[in-house]
């Protein structure tokens, strides 16, 4: 209620206005005014606006000389053309005629004039203030215009009190399609929020993501620009530069000098122009004097094919022009029409009398002074642009025909209410020369736009049309062999901020805009996932990736597998010691009573060969895919196994020397020792001490079979968790402090007799083993390599084969291949030379 008092508030103040300072005499012109049954009323821009500062709110007098708009002229012709065709039909509307009130509305003035006419009563000049305003009648049914976006936004807020329909044939703002706004509004025109759409697809067709916007002053360049941001930016497409063309911009003022400036500056490309026609030829104007050139520019329908535009001096060299235009139509008879009218004789323009205003909104004194050479032309733009107020008259017709009951065959001709036919018209459905006109839920057409580029290539201008643009939702369709670019080589141009980056690489932005980024290739282990162009993502923990990918690879899993080559050779290998072991051990039972044996060891020897063997038969735990008991014996076994040969060895170095060198200096140390069996109790302790570490090791850091991620990017190992735990330090630095301890036992007894003296061999096998374990340990602390566990086999096998090797291998030769050393009068003989060495030394 408080928005219709508001309206009616002021409907009366702009009436006050109007009659105070305007039209004391309403002189017109017959080409404005037809008497029918029912009125429609036409606003026209048939003059541009006069930007003169007015000093009193009076209406602008249209028809002054130099500013006749030829594009609104035909507009006011169509509609003149579409009632009389309707009227002489017999199908649509029979036994009624419609009749017309067109005024020139070429300020918002005059605008504001033409509707408050249009809504006053029958006969008289007055607008009733009801109680109830449906219950009004006007003094039309109907309002075929404006042209321009604010203009028929005023229209609208005017007219929609009295629910009068209003079909503007060229209006196209987004805000005029709200019903709760404007619900008497309608159109014949798409709304622009399909323009935008199917600009930002226009973009993203060609890939250009780094463009400048340029738009009008007023609801119609402004709400454009606003939607074709907001729409853009979701479709990541960066606005580097956004202006708006005022209405008092000239060309070369300052403020369009500092445009063009910043639209160079910018460094765009492709610019889309959403503009009406007057502010776009201001624009390029600007633009041919500023010589900005090579760009791509994208025209909105108001101007793409508007030759008002392509005359600008110049033009034809700022680059490539494509335009979203409304879709091409004809409107058959209307040339000849208006050729016809230019060849009547319509008398001599009518001047006012002295003392009287003229009412120069029906009144054009150029219409009426045209001759056929003189005649505006009747471009593809205003037949296009004509077709819609010829539908739009049509639409209105249809609609009576339905209210009417016209369908019979005979109309019910009687008093119709304005919102009576606003209530018709959204359900009309008819073929229009082969044009179905059906309106949408918004009062919009269902009619796309065809997609065009201007074509210089011969003397004058003309277009192509390139593609069309259909909905919902929007699909282009463009063929692009159709399009001369500016560019060399007919190339396609780009319009980026920074270059797409190579597969791999994440775009870091740099500034403001996301378009301006800078290329960094992702991490290995990262990839770069399409729908995310600016962070690389980890890949999962079954996934690896090399540097810069854009994809994930399976990881391979991997162990130290029974069929690989080098499997086959440490098996052979290991099988091949322990077979020696064996025989060794067969070899000292069927010799154990002879000198060689004893001096060994006697049966120690099989404690060290079966030592050995436990040690060797870890070793088969190493291959294949690990299992909890794999990991708990494998190096477990070995490290017990060779503790055990170790103290053996140390033990057997030891005894020999406290015999010979020791038994007669320390000859109570020397008793005790043999009495209470020291060797075999420094073996049971020694023995047991590792088996106490090895236990608590399983127990506290039990070895369990895992999946290694962090080693190898590309590969899962499959092993076991010992090398990381404390018990397997403490295991091995164990075995070293006894490998230390045999070493040194065996270099006190390097000057023992001959046959026992075993120094150089267990030296060397000793050596052989530290050797092999720093190299392995080196070699895990700098190089993990998936074959890790073979070079583990490798120092395991080592060991076990050095301290065969040192020990056992020269007595193995002595009793099969000198049988003659293996006798005790050589071993007395050997002691004997031993003991006058040391007499007389």
């Amino acid at each position: 209620m408080l928005l219709q008092t508001a309206h009616l508030v002021g409907l009366q103040l702009c009436i006050s206005c109007c009659w105070a300072y305007s039209c004391h005499s309403t002189e017109s012109s017959p080409d404005f005014s037809l008497p029918g049954d029912y009125l429609l009323a036409g606003l026209f821009s048939l003059h541009a606006e006069c930007l003169q500062v007015r000093r009193r709110p009076e209406v602008t007098l249209c028809d002054r000389p130099g500013s006749f708009n030829g594009h609104g002229y035909h507009h006011f012709q169509a509609m003149r053309f579409a009632v009389e065709e309707i009227n002489n039909s017999t199908a649509l509307l029979p036994n009624v005629t419609l009749g017309y009130e067109l005024y020139d509305v070429c300020s918002e003035s005059a605008n504001v004039y033409a509707t408050l006419r249009v809504l006053s009563m029958p006969g008289t000049h007055h607008i009733e203030i009801q109680g109830n305003l449906l219950d009004y009648f006007p003094k039309v049914v109907a309002v075929i215009g404006p042209d321009d976006s604010n203009r028929a936004a005023t229209t609208a807020t005017l007219l929609s009190p009295y629910l009068v329909p209003l079909i503007s044939y060229s209006a196209s703002s987004m805000t005029l399609g709200v019903k709760r706004q404007y619900p008497s509004f309608l159109r014949t025109i798409p709304s622009d929020e399909h323009q935008v759409e199917t600009m930002v697809q226009l973009l993203q067709w060609f890939g250009w993501v780094w463009i400048s916007l340029v738009g009008s002053e007023g609801d119609y360049g402004e709400l454009g620009v606003q939607a074709l941001e907001d729409q853009a930016t979701k479709e990541h497409i960066c606005i580097a530069f956004k202006a708006i063309v005022p209405f008092s911009a000239r060309v070369g003022d300052e403020k369009m000098q500092g445009m063009m400036r910043r639209l160079a500056q910018a460094k765009t490309t492709v610019v889309i122009v959403f503009s009406n026609r007057q502010s776009a030829r201001v624009f390029f104007e600007s633009v041919v004097l500023a010589n900005l050139t090579g760009k791509v520019w994208i025209a909105s329908e108001a101007w793409a094919i508007s030759r008002h535009i392509t005359k600008v001096p110049g033009i034809q060299g700022i680059g490539t022009v494509l335009g979203v235009a409304i879709q091409q139509r004809f409107v058959p008879g209307l040339k000849e029409y208006e050729e016809a009218y230019a060849w009547a004789d319509k008398g001599a323009p009518r001047l006012c009398t002295n003392g009287s205003w003229c009412s120069s909104n029906q009144l054009c004194r150029d219409c009426q002074a045209f001759v056929p050479h003189l005649m505006p032309r009747l471009g593809a733009f205003s037949m296009s642009s004509a077709y819609n107020t010829y539908r739009a008259v049509y639409t209105v017709a249809h609609g009576l025909h339905q209210l009417l009951g016209c369908t019979s065959g005979a109309c019910s001709r009687g008093p119709v209410h304005p919102w009576q036919l606003l209530e018709q018209i959204p359900k009309v459905n008819f073929l229009l020369h082969e044009d179905t006109v059906t309106l949408n839920d918004n009062g919009g057409p269902f009619s796309g736009y065809t997609i065009i580029a201007w074509d210089w290539s011969g003397p004058n201008w003309t277009f192509t049309v390139i593609g069309s643009s259909t909905w919902s939702p929007v699909q282009l369709d463009i063929n692009e062999t159709k399009i001369q670019w500016h560019g060399k080589d007919n190339q396609v141009p780009k319009s980026v901020c920074s270059s797409d980056c190579l597969e791999g690489h994440q775009q870091v932005v740099v500034g403001f805009h996301h378009c301006c980024f800078e290329c960094v290739p992702c991490e290995a282990g990262t990839f770069l996932n399409k729908s995310d162009p600016h962070r690389c993502q980890p890949c999962g923990k079954e996934e690896w990736a090399p540097g810069g990918s854009q994809t994930c690879f399976p990881r391979t899993v991997v162990c130290l597998t029974w069929h690989e080559h080098i499997s086959w050779v440490l098996l052979a290998a290991n099988s091949l010691l322990l077979l020696l072991l064996v025989g060794t051990a067969g070899l000292f039972a069927w010799h154990l009573d002879t000198p060689v044996v004893r001096s060994a060891g006697g049966q120690l020897c099989f404690l060290m060969l079966g030592s050995l063997a436990a040690g060797s038969c870890s070793i088969y735990g190493f291959f294949g895919e690990p299992t909890l008991p794999a990991c708990l014996l494998r190096q477990a076994l070995f490290a017990l196994g060779f503790a055990i040969f170790l103290s053996c060895l140390t033990v057997r170095s030891f005894q020999l020397v406290i015999i010979f060198k020791f038994s007669t200096k320390l000859p109570t140390f020397y008793r005790a020792w043999v009495q209470n069996h020291g060797a075999g109790l420094f073996v049971l302790i020694s023995s047991m001490t590792q088996l106490l570490i090895c236990l608590t090791w399983l127990a506290v850091w039990t070895p369990l079979p895992t999946r290694e991620y962090r080693r190898f990017p590309q590969l899962v190992m499959l092993e076991c968790t010992e090398v990381h735990s404390l018990g397997f330090v403490l295991a091995f630095v164990y075995n070293g402090l006894l490998s230390v301890s045999a070493f040194a036992c065996s270099y006190l007894g390097k000057d023992l007799p001959e046959n026992y003296n075993e120094a150089k061999c267990v030296t060397f096998s000793l050596l052989l083993n530290f050797v092999s374990w720093i190299a392995y340990f080196t070699l895990a602390s700098v190089y993990q390599d998936k074959y890790l566990p073979a070079v583990n086999v490798l120092a395991t096998l080592s060991s076990l084969s050095s301290g065969f090797s040192g020990y056992f291998l020269p007595k193995c030769y002595v009793i099969l291949c000198r049988p003659d050393l293996n006798n005790t009068e050589h071993f007395q003989a050997s002691i004997q030379d031993y003991t006058r060495r040391r007499g007389s030394t």
